[in-house]
C-alpha cells in the first residue's frame, strides 16, 4: 500500500483504470452464460449498434458476451494511457468510463476504432505525440453506432453484412471526424462555460448532427425511425446481476479508499467542493478521491432502485441501465459527488410526476415519460454532468436545471438520429445554453 500511496496522481489513474478493466473481465466469467461469452462478443460485433441497445438481449451478446465487450474496450482504453506523453486527469476519468459504460450497449471492440484514426491523422499533421491526444481517442466513440452502420447497413434499411464499401465509408468517416474533434474538444468549454461536465458531447453531438442530415437526409438514405436492424428487447434485465455487481465494485472502492488511509473528515471535505472547475485527485487527494467512487457508486445505484421502486418495474436493470451507472460514476474525479447531484435527481423525479399530472390530469394526453422510463433513466445519468452548475450557483437551480434536462433530452435524438451516444451530454449543453446567461447576467454573487 505504501507503494500505491508514492505513485504520481498519473500513475494512480492508470492503475484505477486496469483494475476497472479487470472487474469487467472478471465479471464476464462470473456471468452464468460465460460458455456462451465469445458467440455473444461475435453477436454484439456483427449488428448495428443503434441506441439504445441492450446487449444483455441473448440475440446480442448476453451477459458474459457484454462484460467481455466492456471489460475489452475498457482494457484497450487503459493501455492508450500507457503511451508516451499521455497525462491522465479528471478528463482521462470521464473518457475511460465513459467509454466503459457505453460500451454496454453501444461501443464494442470493432466500431470504436475509426474515430481513433482520424485523431491519429490530426497529430500526424500537427506533429503532436499521439499520447497527448488520448482523451480525444476515446470521444470520437461517442459515435460508434454510425460506424457500426455504415459498415453493415448503410445505405440500406437492414444490416446486410461487412461489405468492403462499408469499411471503407467507415474510416473515411472516421477520418473526417477525428481530425477536427480536437479542435471542437478545446472549444466547447466556452459554450457552456464549464457548468457541464461532458464537454465533449457538444463536438460530438455537432457532428452527429451534420453527418446523419447529410448522409440519410441529403443522400436519399433517411429513415422515418431512429431504429435500424433488430431492436434489442429492454425488457430482458437481471436486478440481482446488476446489484451484486456494481455492489462488489463500489464497496471494493471504499475498503480500497480506508486502506489509502481516508478518514470520514476527508471525504466531508470533498463533499464540500462546488465541483466547479475541480479536480478532486489533485486538490483532495488519492484517498477520498476513491471514497467517492465508491459512495457516489452507491448513491446513483440506490437512485436507479429507487426509480425502479417507484415505477414498478424489474426490468429497470438492462445493460442500458447498468452502463449508465458507470457513465454517472465517470465524472466522480471531476466534480460530481452526492451533494451537487441529489439536486439534478430531485429535479427529474418532479418533473416526471408533474408533468404526468399535467398530461394525463389536464390536457387527457399520452404520458410516456415516467421515471423509470428507459429514455429517462439514460438522460439522468448525463444530466448528473450539470453538477458544476448546481455547486457553483446552487441548489434550487440544481433542480431547475434537472427539469429542463428532463424536458428536452428525449428530443435531442431527432437531431442526430440515434447516432450520438453522449445524447444526455448534448442535452445538458442545451440546458446550460439555456441557463447560464441568465445566471451569470442576475446573480451578481456566485457561489464557489
Amino acid at each position: 500500500m505504501r507503494k500505491i500511496k508514492a505513485l504520481s496522481s498519473e500513475d494512480f489513474l492508470r492503475l484505477l483504470f486496469f483494475l476497472f478493466a479487470a472487474f469487467f473481465l472478471i465479471g464476464a466469467v462470473c456471468m452464468p452464460d460465460r460458455a456462451d461469452m465469445f458467440k455473444g462478443l461475435w453477436r454484439i460485433l456483427s449488428q448495428t449498434a443503434k441506441t439504445p441497445t441492450n446487449y444483455f438481449d441473448p440475440t446480442y451478446g448476453g451477459y458474459a458476451g457484454t462484460f467481455l465487450n466492456v471489460g475489452g474496450v475498457t482494457l484497450i482504453a487503459a493501455l492508450l494511457y500507457l503511451l508516451p506523453h499521455s497525462k491522465p486527469n479528471g478528463t482521462a476519468v470521464i473518457a475511460v468510463l465513459l467509454t466503459a459504460g457505453l460500451s454496454f450497449w453501444g461501443i464494442h471492440l470493432l466500431n470504436m476504432w475509426f474515430g481513433m484514426f482520424g485523431v491519429a491523422l490530426y497529430c500526424l499533421v500537427k506533429r503532436l505525440p499521439l499520447g497527448s491526444q488520448v482523451n480525444a481517442l476515446l470521444f470520437t466513440t461517442g459515435m460508434a453506432p454510425l460506424f457500426s452502420d455504415l459498415i453493415l447497413a448503410y445505405p440500406n434499411a437492414l444490416p446486410v453484412g461487412f461489405r468492403w464499401q462499408g469499411l471503407l465509408l467507415a474510416l473515411l468517416i472516421g477520418l473526417l471526424i477525428g481530425f477536427f474533434l480536437p479542435a471542437g474538444l478545446q472549444y466547447s468549454p466556452r459554450i457552456h462555460r464549464n457548468c457541464t461536465l461532458f464537454s465533449a458531447a457538444i463536438p460530438v453531438g455537432m457532428t452527429a448532427f451534420f453527418l446523419r442530415a447529410f448522409l440519410y437526409n441529403i443522400l436519399g438514405a433517411a429513415r422515418g425511425s431512429t431504429d435500424v436492424g433488430p431492436t434489442a428487447d429492454l425488457g430482458i434485465a437481471s436486478w440481482p446481476i446488476a446489484n451484486i455487481f456494481c455492489l462488489a465494485v463500489f464497496v471494493l472502492c471504499i475498503a480500497f479508499a480506508l486502506a489509502l488511509g481516508c478518514k470520514p473528515k476527508d471525504y466531508l471535505k470533498l463533499l464540500k467542493a462546488s465541483g466547479y472547475e475541480d479536480d478532486f485527485l489533485r486538490q483532495q487527494g488519492k484517498a477520498a478521491t476513491v471514497m467517492n467512487f465508491g459512495v457516489f457508486g452507491l448513491f446513483v445505484l440506490l437512485y436507479y432502485n429507487i426509480a425502479a421502486l417507484i415505477g414498478g418495474s424489474e426490468t429497470v436493470f438492462n445493460a442500458v441501465t447498468l452502463g449508465c451507472i458507470f457513465c454517472m460514476l465517470s465524472t466522480a474525479c471531476a466534480g460530481s459527488h452526492p451533494r451537487n447531484v441529489w439536486p439534478v435527481m430531485v429535479g427529474y423525479i418532479g418533473a416526471s410526476f408533474l408533468f404526468e399530472w399535467i398530461s394525463t390530469g389536464l390536457i387527457g394526453g399520452e404520458y410516456r415519460h415516467a421515471i423509470d422510463a428507459q429514455a429517462m433513466l439514460v438522460g439522468l445519468c448525463f444530466a448528473g454532468g450539470l453538477s458544476p452548475l448546481t455547486g457553483r450557483y446552487g441548489w434550487p437551480f440544481g433542480i431547475l436545471a434537472g427539469i429542463a434536462h428532463f424536458t428536452l433530452v428525449t428530443s435531442v435524438p431527432l437531431l442526430h438520429g440515434g447516432f450520438c451516444l453522449y445524447n444526455g451530454g448534448f442535452t445538458a449543453a442545451f440546458t446550460c445554453i439555456l441557463f447560464v446567461p441568465i445566471l451569470e447576467h442576475f446573480l451578481t454573487k456566485k457561489r464557489n
